[in-house]
């Protein structure tokens, strides 16, 4: 099973007011596993920088004024995603952003299901608790020192530490359902490992007297017992 963990920068909250995507950060899993493969793409929004929004992120008009444009880049993005499911810390806001985007440019709209919102799974595994990506962080012991302001890949990398906490403490489904019966190993790269051999053998805990007695059965059983034949 692939996934993208992923998070998105803007300028506001609304694009229907306006505001723009700024920043796109994501993460493959396999498997609920790191790949190592990444997403990250920085975006001219065409528009200025309102402040409340630099304070939270720290991405600037001059810094962003020669990035891609989104229609540059949206493609790309979508071919990165494909169908994987899409693992976001609030789901509504980032998928929002996302299908205006794609919508402004007439490209298919990521559907609803193809994304898992870990805020509201926080919210049902701990009701009443503080559910922010910070919170949780303190919850599982996740470092997230580095987090000094909000960074799309970043934030992603940190949020793939959280979900795989909140499905189950950071243990990969070992993947039996999967076709060719290769599982975790496929996912890991270890489709090839082997247990090695002991560099000596275990000495037999079997008594002489459960020896003679298994002997003294098998005599009981006839003169061909089938497993005499493989010894």
């Amino acid at each position: 099973m692939r996934e993208i963990v992923m998070d998105t920068e803007t300028t506001g909250f609304e694009p229907e007011q306006g505001d723009r995507i700024v920043e796109i950060g994501g993460v493959e899993l396999l498997n609920h596993m790191p790949t190592g493969r990444t997403y990250h793409q920085y975006i001219n929004p065409e528009r200025d920088m309102p402040q409340s929004a630099f304070e939270v992120h720290g991405l600037s008009e001059e810094f962003l004024r020669d990035k891609p444009v989104f229609r540059d880049i949206a493609q790309q993005f979508l071919d990165f995603v494909g169908d994987a499911k899409l693992v976001i810390h609030n789901a509504k806001f980032d998928m929002k952003f996302l299908n205006a985007e794609l919508g402004w440019l007439n490209l298919p709209r990521l559907p609803w299901e193809q994304a898992i919102d870990t805020l509201e799974i926080a919210r049902k595994r701990f009701p009443g608790s503080p559910a922010s990506l910070d919170a949780l962080c303190r919850r599982f012991g996740i470092d997230n020192s580095a987090r000094t302001l909000h960074g799309a890949l970043l934030d992603s990398e940190i949020l793939a530490e959280v979900y795989l906490e909140l499905i189950g403490g950071r243990q990969p489904d070992f993947g039996l359902s999967e076709s060719g019966g290769q599982g975790h190993a496929a996912a890991s790269g270890a489709s090839d490992w082997r247990p090695q051999p002991r560099p000596a053998p275990l000495e037999s805990r079997i008594t002489e007297e459960e020896k003679a007695a298994h002997e003294a059965f098998l005599k009981k059983l006839g003169d061909a017992p089938l497993w005499s034949r493989l010894a």
